[in-house]
Formats: structure tokens, C-alpha cells, sequence
């Protein structure tokens, strides 16, 4: 299956850099390109994207507004965030407008290629240097109200509370499977039945569902 992109930027030279990219990959092609974000909602539209590479400041609607159109779609369009600014908001903008990765445009050609199909299996993605700054806003309370109580916590089971703790501290599968002595694939099996019981698209929405509600805190321990 050949995953559909839609390249969304300002740039003209940046859309043809990241067209030339990802058509020489035999299972990717460019379905589209737009220059604002309004114009990659109505392309969108009519060529059915999987993926969209998302630039964040373009002049009239802007890529934050432009993922959240996007993926209230039916179907919804995954947003991979591509932007050359740092500043933590908006990381934490498009991951709560529906983003499912972020990454920054200096990365290389092989990681944006993986990228697009990590997200296109409908998994998350985050630079490891975003998912630290993420977590280290979260918990020194820099970012989103703290400890908010939410019901759907009492539907995780002890070893599931357990193991959502950890993805809030950042760590990997095999790095959880260590902690908790448990094996990859028991925590591949824990990730999805959390992500289901508390109707979470990804691992990057279920970290910020653990800051919010306070079940992590500062220094990582638990809330």
C-alpha cells in the first residue's frame, strides 16, 4: 500500500525538497501540495491524504489550525509537524490538536522517510529531544493544570497504572519491560489496552494525560 502525502509549507523550495524526498521512496508519494493551511484542508478534501507534513507559521491559517481541521476529518489526517522553532508551545499545540508527530526540519531524509510511515501505521512520533522537553515542561508544572481528577483512570489495572507511569517518564518498551521485569511484548499488549480504556490516540497524548492528571510528577515519580 502506498501511503498518500500531502505537503503543507509556505516554501515553494521546501515543498519541492520534501517532494524530491519522498518520491524516490516506492511506498510514498506527494498526493498534494499547499501553501497555507486553509488550502490543505480543501486539498485534503478531494485527494485523501494519510499523512500530512505540517509546517506551523504560515501566513493566513496556520499549521495549529490547520491539524486541528485536519484530523476532525472523516477520515482524519494524520499530521506530522515539520518546523524549524523549538519553543515548547508549540510542541504541546499540535500534540492536543490531533498532531501525531513532531519533528524539526533539520532532521535527515531517512528519518523524515520513517517518520511519515511510523505515522502513517497510526503510531506517534516525537524527536527524541522534543519528547525530553515534553515531559521536563510537564513536570516542573510549567505546562497544563495539575492534577486534575479523571474518572477513567479507575479503569487501568494496577500493572497498567504501573506501566502508564512509565511511558510518562519517556522511556521505550524494552526500557519498561526492564523496570517493571516484564516482557516487550506484555508491555506492547498493557500500551494498547491504556490507550483503549482511556480512549488515547497515542503514546504522546497518553504522556500528557499522566502530567494532567497528576498520576506523574516532578522528577518522574508517581503523583
Amino acid at each position: 500500500m502506498t501511503v498518500r502525502v500531502l505537503l503543507v509549507d509556505d516554501q515553494a523550495v521546501v515543498r519541492a525538497g520534501f517532494a524530491a524526498v519522498i518520491d524516490a521512496e516506492p511506498d510514498l508519494t506527494v498526493c498534494g501540495a499547499a501553501a497555507d493551511g486553509a488550502q490543505a484542508v480543501e486539498l485534503a478534501r478531494s485527494a485523501r491524504p494519510d499523512v500530512a507534513l505540517m509546517d506551523i507559521r504560515m501566513p493566513g491559517t496556520d499549521g495549529l489550525t490547520a491539524t486541528r481541521l485536519l484530523t476532525a476529518l472523516d477520515p482524519p489526517v494524520r499530521v506530522l509537524v515539520l518546523t524549524t522553532f523549538r519553543r515548547d508551545e508549540y510542541v504541546f499545540s499540535a500534540l492536543r490538536g490531533g498532531a501525531s508527530g513532531f519533528l524539526l526540519k533539520d532532521c535527515d531524509p531517512q528519518e523524515l522517510v520513517d517518520a511519515i510511515r511510523t505515522v502513517a501505521a497510526g503510531e506517534a512520533l516525537l524527536a527524541p529531544a522534543v519528547t525530553r522537553r515534553l515531559i521536563d515542561a510537564f513536570a516542573s508544572g510549567a505546562v497544563a493544570p495539575r492534577a486534575r481528577p479523571d474518572g477513567r483512570l479507575d479503569a487501568l489495572t494496577g500493572r497498567e497504572t504501573d506501566v502508564l507511569r512509565e511511558v510518562a517518564k519517556g522511556l521505550s518498551n524494552p526500557e519498561i519491560a526492564r523496570a517493571l521485569g516484564i516482557g516487550t511484548s506484555t508491555v506492547k499488549t498493557h500500551i494498547n489496552a491504556i490507550l483503549a480504556k482511556l480512549a488515547l490516540r497515542d503514546r504522546a497524548q497518553a504522556i500528557i494525560f499522566a502530567y494532567e492528571v497528576g498520576l506523574a510528577s516532578p522528577g518522574g515519580h508517581p503523583g
